[in-house]
């Protein structure tokens, strides 16, 4: 088996009596958490890196769709989306989520 050591710097905008090392940890984690459940989610499930759209109000647009999309399949119980949006024939069922 191969380890390593890996040193990452950080910038916090807390006084450093504040935040020990278990307390950084907890935010770096929380950062981590955000990143992975929204942004890899719409870099891969949704291809975000690879949308046209570049001009204009366009692209917030879109990702703010993207991200209803996200929220409506987890509000719908799917922890899935990639499964979710395969699984989803019938529009009404997302709709159904949010009694429409």
């Amino acid at each position: 088996m191969r380890t390593g050591k890996e040193i990452v710097y950080g910038i916090a905008s807390m006084p450093a009596d504040l935040t020990p090392p278990a307390h950084l940890n907890h935010y770096i984690r929380r950062h981590w958490t955000v990143e992975n459940r929204l942004h890899y989610v719409r870099d891969v499930t949704f291809r975000e890196d690879a949308s046209q759209l570049r001009t204009g109000t366009a692209p917030r647009a879109a990702a703010t769709f993207r991200n209803l999309s996200a929220s409506t399949f987890r509000f719908a119980g799917r922890a899935n989306i990639a499964h979710a949006r395969r699984d989803l024939h019938d529009r009404a069922d997302v709709f159904a989520v949010y009694s429409i």
